[in-house]
Order: structure tokens, then sequence, then C-alpha cells
């Protein structure tokens, strides 16, 4: 486990997102709780959901490295054409129509962290990172809806449900997540006090070895 205060915020650009394709895929096979057997397949899954990602206009790639990569979020912003919606059930709630037909709206597609590093704070801060960079009024995300763990992680972090999203042919049903600026200041708020936490100890610890 690293010291908080030692992890970077990098942003990658498409070319080298590519170079890091394998590094990439390798932290997300540790940090998902795969089943024996399976880890080639959910390397696989993972790469080609992120090849389609980056062909996407404005694809964005934030990297957490401490300087070993420790994390990862990208995303890019959702087209005011409301096609990223596609399977909502239901009518999209009002406020998150506008946004979105306005190009206010970024979807985060994927956040990975590395096991040692959760619980610390860097997924909230890539997050925050990725969508303040895009000067986003809303964050918008799509989770596996027998995913609990993630969910609720989601939850944590100020995402509100909005509704499902369902597309064929598969059978996983989606959950739909926003967070929107209110909900981000007040984490962004509670993130500073706990890093500003972390840097009172780590010089109490620091005057105590003096």
């Amino acid at each position: 486990m690293t010291d908080p205060l030692r992890v970077w915020l990098n942003r990658l650009n498409r070319g080298q997102t590519e170079g890091r394709r394998d590094e990439l895929a390798e932290l997300y096979v540790r940090s998902c709780a795969t089943a024996p057997g399976w880890e080639h397949r959910s390397r696989e899954d993972f790469l080609l959901r992120l090849a389609g990602d980056i062909r996407r206009p404005q694809f964005a790639m934030l990297v957490a490295e401490t300087p070993v990569l420790a994390g990862c979020a990208f995303g890019f912003p959702v087209r005011p054409d409301g096609s990223w919606w596609s399977g909502f059930q239901g009518e999209l709630p009002p406020g998150v129509a506008r946004l979105t037909a306005s190009g206010d709206v970024f979807a985060i597609t994927g956040m990975v962290v590395h096991p040692d590093e959760r619980n610390r704070g860097l997924a909230r801060r890539m997050q925050e990172r990725l969508l303040t960079d895009h000067r986003a009024s809303l964050g918008a995300t799509l989770v596996d809806g027998v995913n609990r763990a993630a969910r609720s992680a989601f939850w944590s972090w100020g995402w509100q449900e909005i509704g499902e999203v369902h597309r064929p042919p598969g059978p996983t049903v989606l959950r739909a997540l926003v967070l929107r600026a209110e909900e981000r200041t007040a984490a962004d708020s509670a993130d500073r006090a706990q890093r500003a936490r972390a840097r009172a100890r780590a010089r109490a610890r620091v005057q105590g070895t003096t």
C-alpha cells in the first residue's frame, strides 16, 4: 500500500494509451474477481471495450501512478443526440436529457483501481479529475445490474441511479448512474479533508523520527 500523497494522476493521449494497453489489461485482470481459468477472456473483453472507446471523439484516459500503475479511468463526452442512452427504459429524467442535448455530459466507461490502493479515495480523485477537465455538468456511467460491489462503490461516491438500460442481444441489465455537479463538489470536499488528515499523519510520523 502506498502513501496517498505519492500518487500522480497523468493524462494519456490515444497513442500513449495504445502503447500501454497490455499494462492496462494486466491491471484490470488483477483488480477483478475473475474466476480461475477465465483471466484470458476477461483480459480480451477489457481490451475490446477499450479499443472501442479509444475511437470515440475526445476520448480521455487518466492513469494513477506511484510510479507503478495503480489505477486508470477513461471515457468520452456523450453526444448531444443522446445515442449513448440507447436502450434506456422509459423517459430520461428531464435534467439529464437537457444536459445531454447541451453537450454537458461525460461518460466514464472504465474505472480500475489496484486492490492494494482501494479505500484510499483514488477512484474518486480520478473521476473528479476527468469530469473537471472536461467541464462536465454531469457524469454518467453504466454498471452491470448484478455487480453489487461496483454499484455500492458508485453510490458511496455520490452517484445516483436513474433507471435501467437494456441492450440486446445480451441478457445483461445495466444500471444507469449519474453524478451531478453538487454531489461532485461535496465528494471532493470530503476527499480534500481526507487528504489533509493523511498529510497531518505523515507530518506526525516524520516529526516522530527526528
